[in-house]
């Protein structure tokens, strides 16, 4: 019995993770040293603005890059520049006609995410082939028949769907993913204090902490964020990813990859926020825009419409990270695999926090991260052994309350370009949180409540943590609603709460 994949490729990560076996490295760091020096080349490029308030843009030279630019994937002119044969072509429009019925010229196009001139190369071959016939069409050409397949296409296409099940928009070659991630990297997003500043605007930090972060973003490089439990280390972690979010301009991410006669899905909804036209006009939702609309939509884009043009993703990981979604996950039903999480974080941020506290060792972590922070690039391994060279091109945090040295060696420690100390606050930070916590309960900020909190608890002993005020406001409210009284900073209810929360267990 045949599957029914979705149009958009299957982002539930499959059913087998694959068993990996180190082979020998396909593309090697010789190769992505001589693709930088083409991104550097290509730089140079005009902007346009990120997002347009039309339904039907017009064509795009490149994207706005916070300030730079990020130069989009050009629309292939035909099947070669494509990077795909004209068997895997011809087994993709095989399986859309087997589970539609019957499909227009142009439709088949807007599947595949592929001009009609190079769909119309696989059209003719299976006509050829005797494995599609033409039902109906107008005097406009092949873009405008409907074609449906054989009895013998049935057959092919049958055969196409054991070999691979996936369905959708035809895959990128990973030579051409390369090119992009280097001409999108992180590194080359704009970064100043003024637009940083507004990414932590709510967010009470300690003087100096900006002028820490903001070179760390412009380097690209990986960060290690410590320092006492509850002292805002994920909050700053998630402002530095909400300003390249937010700031960083928009990048290109394709659905799929082609490696090794392989298919990888990577674009993943639940990670990647389109800002493309295709969002806009609401293309992937024929109830939203005409067949007409989304037609000129098709010709009229400017770039490769198999790649999304997303912000910059955010990609965060806790306890639950495993070595296992470091690598390549193979659904063995299906026969394609689909990205591990670093791999749809180029581009973006991929935050590792709570560090230490892993399913897996520390050490073995770093172990495999050591080549791709030195390097930039990673090795993935397919089922048949052969090794995949990808790009590592993403601003990766560490967030750990634990002791630094407890948990890596100072070789892992100097592959990490930027440490940044998260310390407990000291009165003064304290109590600028302890206003802004107030404000945001909406109740009256009292000075009597910080004195009550320093005399009984911190000065003798106790170290303040950032996270304390919203804790202990939270309790005074509970014990409120239960008494059925307005909620009010007394010295009665300070106390109450205190005694809650520090209580010795």
């Amino acid at each position: 019995m045949i599957d029914s994949p979705h149009s958009e490729p299957n982002t539930d990560g499959g059913k087998t993770d694959a068993g990996t076996t180190r082979a020998a490295h396909g593309l090697g760091s010789e190769f992505f040293g001589q693709l930088f020096q083409q991104a550097v080349r290509h730089s140079a490029v005009l902007a346009m603005p990120i997002a347009s308030t039309s339904v039907l843009p017009q064509p795009a030279t490149s994207t706005s890059i916070g300030g730079g630019t990020v130069l989009p994937p050009t629309e292939p002119a035909n099947l070669r520049e494509a990077g795909l044969g004209l068997v895997p072509l011809a087994d993709l429009i095989l399986k859309q006609l087997y589970l539609t019925g019957g499909l227009l010229g142009s439709d088949i196009a807007k599947q595949l995410r592929l001009p009609f001139n190079v769909v119309d190369e696989g059209l003719v071959y299976l006509r050829e082939e005797k494995c599609i016939e033409v039902t109906s069409g107008q005097v406009l050409g092949r873009v405008s028949y409907r074609f449906q397949l054989t009895e013998l296409g049935r057959t092919r296409a049958r055969d196409a769907f054991e070999q691979c099940r996936y369905v959708g928009p035809a895959p990128v070659p990973l030579e051409a993913y390369v090119r992009q991630c280097l001409r999108q990297s992180v590194s080359g997003s704009v970064c100043t204090p003024e637009a940083l500043a507004q990414a932590f605007d709510g967010l009470i930090i300690r003087d100096g902490l900006l002028d820490e972060l903001g070179p760390a973003v412009c380097s690209g490089k990986s960060i290690f964020i410590y320092g006492p439990p509850g002292n805002g280390k994920t909050p700053v972690a998630n402002g530095l990813g909400r300003f390249l979010n937010q700031n960083g301009g928009s990048i290109f991410v394709p659905y799929a990859l082609l490696a090794e006669n392989s298919i990888i899905t990577l674009f993943d909804p639940s990670l990647h926020q389109p800002v493309d036209a295709l969002e806009q006009a609401g293309a992937d939702d024929p109830g939203v825009a005409t067949n007409a609309d989304r037609g000129r939509l098709f010709r009229d884009a400017g770039y490769d419409l198999r790649w999304r043009r997303i912000r910059r993703p955010i990609v965060i990981a806790g306890g639950e990270l495993t070595l296992e979604m470091l690598d390549l996950r193979y659904n063995a039903t299906a026969n394609y695999y689909q990205a591990p999480l670093h791999l749809k974080a180029n581009g973006g941020v991929f935050l590792i926090d709570d560090f230490g506290r892993q399913i897996v060792s520390p050490k073995a972590l770093l172990n495999r991260w050591i080549l791709p922070l030195e390097e930039r690039v990673d090795y993935l391994t397919l089922t048949t052994g052969k090794k995949l060279s990808v790009p590592f091109e993403q601003l990766i945090m560490f967030s750990t309350n634990l002791e630094p040295r407890d948990l890596v060696d100072d070789a892992f420690l100097r592959r990490i370009r930027h440490k940044i100390h998260i310390p407990s606050p000291d009165r003064s930070l304290f109590t600028d949180i302890f206003r802004l916590v107030c404000r945001q309960h909406g109740l009256d900020f009292s000075p009597n409540a910080v004195a009550y909190l320093f005399s009984q608890h911190y000065d003798l002993g106790r170290i303040p943590r950032s996270s304390d005020p919203r804790d202990l406001l939270q309790i005074i409210q509970s014990v409120c609603r239960f008494r059925n009284q307005e909620v009010q900073l007394t010295d009665e209810l300070i106390s109450n709460a205190a005694r809650r929360f520090f209580g010795e267990l």
